[in-house]
């Protein structure tokens, strides 16, 4: 029989649950609570994302079938599903999204020599992009996309350089892309990588304005005059390198300075890309190699979307909604993609042995 500490209550023992109730005081999540608090609710909540429940009624047979074993694993109380599903529809949900960003702070100095970032860079780097995750109109009728069709969007800025979100935006599905760009605080001296959906020459040039640099893809009916061309190693894939004006009314009223323009042809992959910068310093292979990196953040949607539970939820509210993602967030900042797969085995093998 085991008698020491689930591996659940080990993985729970990092977070810091005086962090967490800062969170829950600041908007009065325990008001009038009298059992199943907001750090019941979060554990329970981390339970079926580690376990893959799919339903409140399989969170609630799950965890009763082992009810004397849940108090040392910080759960008090027996676990119903009407009393989780009034919790998720009424705890606000900015409590789980606090305690996320406490522990993006906490995780990204672990992270920084743990990466795979490939570029010859001092300044820090980050990639913004989103992604889509669909629901279904009957449900979620507030979750606005498309005519016949409802969504929320995953805003994410990502450090490149340990893979950790260090941005988080939720948003309905309606919501453009580009929008977001507002509401970010840029670093002076950083790159901001973006792919061509993001190309708003007024936002651009507030990350001009922020003594930022931005590295995005240009579109197909850009306009612009050429000032200045850079001698370039075709060998090396670039085609060209120049610093341009713009010349359509809007994108020259917008971004009032000269913009670098670089041409670069991957030979791996046969094709031809054009790449938009206000950085006038770096070479322009690395900038071509910083744009590649950006794929990382691709990577992350992929792994969350196949091993954290947003895809179906426990319930149809946009409360409910969010506190499930947000809760997703913080389990994925407390694993990694090698080991998460090995945890999971080694928790569910203790949690049955329980059962014996």
């Amino acid at each position: 029989m085991n008698k020491g500490k689930t591996v659940f209550a080990q993985l729970i023992e990092l977070l810091s649950k005086y962090e967490f109730d800062k969170c829950v005081n600041r908007y009065r999540g325990n008001y009038k609570v009298q059992r199943f608090s907001c750090w019941e609710q979060f554990l329970v909540m981390s339970f079926a994302q580690l376990s893959y429940r799919e339903s409140l009624r399989d969170i609630e047979t799950c965890l009763g079938a082992v009810q004397s074993k849940l108090y040392h694993s910080g759960i008090r109380c027996k676990v119903s599903r009407s009393t989780l599903a009034d919790a998720n529809e009424n705890r606000d949900w900015r409590i789980y999204a606090d305690f996320a960003h406490v522990l993006i702070n906490q995780a990204r100095p672990l992270y920084v020599e743990d990466n795979d970032f490939s570029v010859r860079l001092n300044n820090m780097a980050y990639a913004f992009d989103s992604t889509t995750i669909d629901l279904c109109l009957s449900l979620f009728p507030w979750a606005k996309f498309r005519k016949r069709k409802a969504a929320i969007k995953l805003h994410t800025l990502l450090d490149l350089r340990g893979s950790i979100p260090t941005f988080v935006e939720i948003t309905s599905g309606k919501v453009h892309d580009v929008n977001v760009l507002d509401v970010l605080n840029y670093e002076a001296g950083a790159f901001y990588v973006m792919d061509k959906g993001y190309v708003d020459f007024l936002r651009l040039y507030g990350v001009e304005q922020a003594k930022a640099y931005f590295v995005t893809r240009a579109k197909k009916n850009l306009s612009f005059r050429r000032v200045y061309s850079h001698e370039v190693n075709k060998k090396l894939g670039i085609i060209c390198d120049q610093h341009v004006y713009l010349t359509n009314f809007y994108p020259a009223k917008y971004y009032l300075d000269k913009i670098r323009r670089i041409k670069y042809r991957d030979n791996e992959k046969g094709k031809t890309f054009t790449y938009l910068t206000n950085n006038m310093v770096l070479a322009a292979t690395t900038i071509a190699a910083l744009y590649k990196e950006r794929w990382k953040v691709e990577l992350f949607f992929r792994w969350i979307k196949q091993h954290l539970r947003i895809k179906s939820f426990y319930g149809t509210s946009s409360n409910a909604v969010y506190t499930q993602v947000w809760v997703a967030l913080s389990i994925y900042l407390c694993s990694n993609y090698e080991e998460e797969n090995a945890l999971r085995t080694i928790y569910l093998h203790d949690f049955a042995n329980t059962l014996s």
